[in-house]
């Protein structure tokens, strides 16, 4: 799995960027809510973008948009399975599970899914570190401020990077103590999450502040809000935006950027690793 490889290069800026392609299953994502409820044109969809290049899709069947409800587990189940499901007899990429359900993980990891990226950072259900590490699989540690229901209502930092920092030093020990593997942990500061336009930008330029944490870090800031008030778009044309961002995060040291538009993305990550290796 490509994401193992990176725990002794986290540091190393020579290191090749890796692209992550995204795919919602749900009705109700900011950006791509309703586009792939068909199990059949989501598992085509995911082999689109493995065909431009993506490294790793990750599947999710819960919006976690500001403001958004949980969704029962038999419905997550319902969306992501027949996807997870396609996709692991068609493609050769790693596949990755977007939720914080226990059982959901199980499922997804038991039908071939080999990453589970929690975007709770282990507060909802911690137990699906123990879940993940009985897979060997890999797991991303989000950070997270609040819920998504509220999150996004006034969040308040009196030390931005240092509260990120350890709030994922935090979830890195549950994981480890749950018997997950420091090659298989990745770190994310979640973009987005309990973050102000002002917040999200100075993470996107600090985020070398996190590689005392010595693990890979993921960075997902494709088409979201503090791009639209940047630049006063609506989510379907903040495609140069997130390319910006992208590049932005290669070059202070992203090991994974999380994109919905892979094919463009591709492209960027290529050149900023580039300009970051020269």
């Amino acid at each position: 799995m490509p994401t193992l490889r990176l725990r002794d290069r986290v540091l190393d800026l020579s290191a090749r960027t890796l692209v992550m392609g995204i795919l919602n299953v749900t009705p109700d994502s900011f950006s791509d809510g309703g586009h792939f409820l068909d199990p059949q044109e989501a598992v085509l969809h995911g082999v689109r973008m493995t065909e431009e290049g993506a490294d790793l899709l990750d599947i999710g069947g819960e919006s976690t948009r500001p403001g958004s409800d949980p969704v029962s587990l038999d419905e997550e189940l319902r969306r992501v399975m027949p996807v997870i499901e396609g996709l692991a007899q068609r493609v050769k990429v790693p596949l990755s599970i977007d939720t914080t359900k226990s059982r959901v993980a199980e499922t997804a990891l038991q039908a071939g899914a080999e990453m589970v990226n929690d975007t709770s950072g282990l507060q909802d259900d911690p137990p699906i570190a123990s879940v993940a590490a009985r897979h060997g699989a890999a797991m991303v540690l989000m950070h997270r401020k609040g819920t998504p229901k509220d999150m996004q209502a006034d969040p308040r930092y009196e030390d931005l990077m240092g509260e990120i920092a350890s709030f994922l030093k935090g979830s890195v020990q549950k994981a480890k103590l749950a018997g997950v593997g420091e090659d298989q942990i990745v770190v994310d500061p979640g973009i987005g999450f309990g973050k102000t336009l002002e917040h999200n930008l100075y993470v996107l330029k600090h985020l070398e502040e996190l590689f005392a944490l010595e693990f890979p870090i993921l960075v997902g800031p494709s088409r979201k809000a503090f791009l639209g008030k940047i630049l006063n778009l609506p989510v379907e044309q903040r495609l140069e935006g997130t390319a910006a961002a992208v590049a932005a995060a290669v070059l202070n040291g992203a090991a994974i950027v999380r994109v919905h538009d892979v094919k463009e993305m591709v492209r960027v990550v290529r050149v900023a690793d580039a300009i970051r290796r020269t």
